[in-house]
């Protein structure tokens, strides 16, 4: 099974997916944010081309397990989300993940000005293995309704 991960930001989207197997999360792009329509249009062309079978969405909640402002913000993307795709979508506790993503890329070479871009997507991989490795759900999965 496919899956496609995705980390909501206010300026970009990373985007992640599982090879075919669903086992192994790749970070695949960063998608720079223009339109929601726009938006939406792209993460449905890729999981169109990709024969996905499952969306998943990291869900930004604060330390202590409570939805903020930007995990309200990422529900109501994933509500537009759901009007356009027709696909399960997913919600995931994506606690720690962008701070995994930076202290991955500050081990790694000097990058260039693409850093940023590539820790987007770097996030939604990490994001993604985490929900594979839970076999799919676990304890950490979040509903989207």
């Amino acid at each position: 099974m496919r899956v496609l991960a995705l980390d909501v930001g206010d300026s970009r989207i990373g985007i992640a997916i599982s090879d075919p197997n669903g086992q192994v999360a790749v970070p695949v792009r960063t998608l720079h944010r223009r339109a929601l329509e726009a938006d939406i249009a792209d993460i449905a062309g890729v999981a169109a081309r990709e024969e996905v079978e499952v969306i998943v969405v990291g869900l930004p909640l604060s330390l202590d397990g409570t939805a903020g402002y930007q995990a309200q913000r990422v529900q109501d993307f994933v509500d537009d989300l759901k009007t356009a795709i027709r696909l399960p979508i997913e919600l995931w506790d994506e606690r720690l993940s962008t701070v995994q993503a930076e202290q991955l890329l500050r081990t790694a070479p000097p990058r260039s000005r693409k850093a940023r871009a590539e820790q987007d997507a770097l996030a939604a991989a990490i994001i993604l293995q985490g929900y594979l490795d839970s076999g799919r759900g676990g304890d950490k999965g979040l509903s989207s309704e």
